[in-house]
């Protein structure tokens, strides 16, 4: 069952709107009406039961953030569900999972490596890849105008998916 959503980004301005913080859109989302405050180096929600936040520690060192609450809350990995940006997904898609690779996402290892193993839920938000060009740029790019009404789509579908396991 899970307990606790911890939802994958970069903190500040320059970050909001890019393909690497969908997931911080999802939260930003889904949290509007409840009470935020900071705890465990995040944006820290709960709404019936469920634990969710946002680490304002940087995507590569979401794993301090996510082991802090597991800790002091005492859970195990599969009480966890992280939802991320992936670029192995076509843009808009989504899919839920139980463990899987890190493809190179270092979010999902900083966390992996902070609770000791990668068998915790995961909420795939898919991103797409460039055809040409540096990956990094564009994660850290924006949706395209055609794209956008397919994330709109994948952000509902996800909320969903969260709201089903609440």
């Amino acid at each position: 069952m899970i307990k606790l959503i911890a939802f994958l980004g970069n903190p500040g301005q320059e970050y909001r709107n890019t393909r690497h913080n969908i997931a911080f859109s999802l939260f930003d989302e889904i949290t509007i009406n409840d009470s935020l405050s900071n705890k465990f180096h995040s944006i820290f929600a709960q709404n019936n039961g469920m634990k969710m936040i946002k680490p304002m520690t940087y995507m590569n060192l979401s794993g301090t953030a996510v082991s802090e609450a597991m800790s002091f809350y005492k859970l195990k990995r599969d009480e966890l569900l992280v939802v991320h940006d992936d670029s192995e997904l076509k843009v808009g898609e989504v899919k839920l999972q139980q463990g899987g690779g890190l493809k190179g996402h270092k979010g999902l290892k900083s966390i992996a490596e902070r609770i000791g193993g990668d068998d915790f839920f995961r909420l795939r938000i898919g991103i797409g890849r460039p055809k040409y060009g540096d990956m990094r740029i564009y994660v850290l790019s924006p949706f395209s105008k055609s794209e956008e009404p397919l994330m709109k789509n994948a952000l509902k579908e996800a909320e969903n998916i969260i709201k089903s396991i609440n």
